[in-house]
């Protein structure tokens, strides 16, 4: 029978939930092992001993990434302290409080042992998947570097995250296994951390599998439907991302630039495989060379195929072209697994939910007036449905969007029908193709002989397709001449596209964060994060003042645990709320 043996293991403000050698393990009868040897008798030699061993250690890594806990953190964290959202309806109050900046190191929202527990499945995998490789002759040196690879961007995903959240965090390489290990950390500097990571995944990008299936010959309908390993497993190709992201945060712009590199031209090859096997796809465009979906597809004038591709309807059936790495939630014989996080965005047909987008982002959209969108910017009516005079959050509910941007005088002159879902098995997107353009066109603005052009290019590109310019027009969506005079212009551009196409999907206070961090002040994360304050902003702004605000506290009990934990100084008149 089946057995998934789980201890509970708190060490010092790292708290695991760790899995005693986190084995599936399976036995000839019904008279179970641990019927005769007690917990405290079972030894590492009758585990790890062969692939399925490892295979199963990993796919429990996986899991624990996408646990309930685990996404909405990556949700919360990155996202409800900018302006990108604010109160819905029937919201708990821990997250209105955040919403407020009122955040207190007794709010469980400054939780992290979900991500602990997932790294500490990681550094146990890492530390018996070579004993493996030995015993196990079934068990290539290859397929373990590449289990590797993949342990070791999963751990490195999660300290991403909290490195950008809480800055300074205790970096953990070694496995808890049992109660007479010590864990108590002192929190490793932010740069130093990430360095830590870069260092780490360098020495692994090349070990990872380039793709799991073969997709050369396939539609993108047909990859999608049936490619689901290549994106919600680790791939090179995903290593070279998360890699491109932490060198942007180090400020090591040519080594972002050369893994962006990596990743776009993996993507250009893709097209011109499936476009040499099946033909020219009506579904991708080339804007300014790079392949993208289409926002309608060829001699149509109905846009939300983009969209369609890779946040709604065809999102839940498998993975768009754009797709690098995302976390897997489906309906199937194992039991269904579901992204719950996105109930957050809806309670139902068109009702909103407990967040719901700003009015300011859908306002005088269709007059061409709205600071943020240009009228004929799919983007806005895709991902924000206004209902009621409220504004609804559309990206990944909203369901098969169609609607015709060429002449948008009026909303009615979308002829459109919003829609959303009612189901919650839709993937959560770490990285899509986006994000590297992005992220290389951020790096060519802000490193030390700039590069505008080729940044303007990038961003202009994803601008086109949000626009829907493709082949029956021509011209540019934005103009070379209005951003190119200084750095400073370009950035704005930049960080403004940046919320235009990743708006709701946990990115947004990162950026702020990231941003404030250069600058070396919070000057810019504070007017637009205040936007959304309808009391209160001056307060806030005086708050944000000190740089030492836009990281997050850690738990109080987190601090109990581990006394080398020092709590943000920010934070220091709360330690002891309520002792």
């Amino acid at each position: 029978m089946n057995r998934f043996i789980q201890k509970h293991i708190s060490k010092s403000g790292v708290s695991f939930h760790v899995t005693l050698f986190t084995l599936l393990f399976t036995l000839s009868s019904c008279s179970d092992y641990l019927d005769v040897l007690p917990l405290n008798e079972v030894v590492l030699e009758n585990y790890w001993t062969k692939k399925d061993d490892v295979t199963s250690e990993l796919n429990g890594c996986y899991e624990s990434l996408t646990s309930e806990g685990s996404l909405e953190r990556m949700g919360i964290w990155g996202e409800l302290r900018s302006e990108n959202l604010v109160q819905g309806s029937n919201l708990e109050n821990k997250y209105v409080e955040i919403l407020k900046e009122n955040i207190l190191p007794t709010n469980d929202l400054t939780k992290w042992e979900d991500f602990y527990r997932t790294i500490n499945r990681c550094n146990i995998l890492l530390n018996y998947a070579d004993g493996v490789q030995k015993l196990d002759p079934n068990y290539t040196e290859a397929q373990m570097r590449a289990n590797k690879a993949e342990a070791t961007f999963i751990r490195d995903l999660c300290y991403f995250y909290l490195i950008r959240t809480f800055r300074d965090v205790p970096m953990v390489f070694e496995p808890s296994i049992d109660d007479l290990q010590e864990y108590k950390v002192p929190a490793t500097p932010m740069m130093e951390a990430l360095k830590m990571l870069s260092d780490d995944l360098e020495k692994v990008k090349d070990d990872a599998v380039l793709r799991y299936v073969d997709d050369s010959k396939m539609t993108n309908s047909e990859a999608s439907s049936q490619a689901y390993e290549n994106c919600a497993k680790v791939t090179r190709v995903a290593i070279y991302t998360l890699l491109a992201d932490i060198y942007l945060w180090r400020g090591e712009y040519d080594k972002a630039i050369s893994c962006c590199d990596y990743v776009i031209n993996f993507k250009k090859n893709q097209y011109k495989e499936r476009v040499a096997k099946k033909g020219q796809m009506n579904d991708m465009f080339l804007f300014n060379g790079i392949p993208m979906i289409r926002e309608s597809l060829a001699n149509s004038k109905t846009c939300g195929n983009a969209f369609n591709e890779i946040f709604g309807y065809g999102n839940e059936n498998g993975f768009s072209f754009e797709s690098i790495f995302e976390l897997g939630y489906k309906k199937g014989n194992e039991g269904n697994v579901k992204n719950n996080y996105i109930y957050k965005f809806y309670s139902g047909q068109n009702i909103i939910g407990g967040f719901a987008a700003p009015e300011d982002y859908y306002q005088n959209v269709t007059s061409g007036t709205n600071d943020y969108f240009a009228k004929n910017d799919c983007r806005v009516y895709e991902n924000i449905i206004e209902h009621s005079g409220k504004y609804i959050i559309g990206k990944y509910t909203n369901y098969r969007p169609n609607l015709e941007n060429d002449n948008v005088t009026d909303f009615k002159s979308l002829k459109y029908n919003p829609e959303l879902i009612t189901y919650n098995y839709h993937n959560w997107i770490i990285y899509r193709l986006s994000d590297v353009m992005l992220i290389k066109a951020e790096a060519c603005i802000m490193k030390n002989d700039p590069d505008f052009q080729t940044a303007f290019s990038l961003i202009n590109s994803i601008n086109k397709r949000a626009r829907n310019y493709t082949e029956n027009v021509k011209s540019d969506s934005l103009a070379f001449s209005a951003y190119s005079s200084n750095k400073e212009e370009m950035e704005k551009l930049l960080m403004l596209e940046r919320k235009r196409e990743f708006m709701f999907e946990g990115k947004r206070w990162f950026d702020l964060v990231r941003k404030s961090l250069r600058d070396g002040n919070t000057n810019y994360l504070a007017n637009e994060a205040t936007k959304k304050q309808k009391e209160n902003a001056v307060a806030i702004k005086i708050q944000f003042a000190d740089i030492n605000t836009i990281f997050w506290p850690y738990n109080r009990e987190e601090l109990k645990k581990n006394t080398l934990l020092k709590q943000n100084s920010a934070y220091s008149d709360t330690e002891d709320f309520q002792k």
